[in-house]
């Protein structure tokens, strides 16, 4: 069974950065993607970075502040996030599917964590 744990989130001050890591167990998903989405209240969840074995995308408003990476001998992908806005305070999540196409609708991936919760202070 794939498991997808989520770590790494906390509270940081506007203009701070910080790190999420997303463990996969149960499969490997090197030859897949590998996505990051978050859920603000009240509002759907969002695309934010997805990364295959041979590309990354971001969705366009992080402009740049956002880093997604992955370490295959761990099965764990990274979200590195730099110059934090209060507007990214949310519920961050990972997802996975296998298969090299890169999509960024919520739909299309089939195993998701739990979510871990960043605020950003302002």
């Amino acid at each position: 069974q794939v498991r997808l744990v989520e770590s790494g989130g906390g509270l940081v001050q506007a203009g701070g950065s910080l790190r999420l890591s997303c463990a996969a167990s149960g499969r490997t998903f090197s030859t897949g993607a590998m996505a990051w989405f978050r859920q603000a209240p009240g509002k759907e969840r969002e695309f934010v970075a997805v990364l295959t074995w041979t590309e990354a995308y971001y969705a366009d408003s992080l402009q740049g502040r956002f880093t997604v990476s992955r370490d295959n001998a761990k099965n764990t992908v990274y979200l590195q996030m730099n110059k934090l806005k209060p507007e990214d305070t949310a519920v961050y999540y990972c997802a996975a599917k296998y298969g090299t196409k890169l999509v960024t609708g919520p739909g299309e991936y089939d195993y998701w964590g739990q979510g871990t919760q960043v605020t950003v202070s302002s």
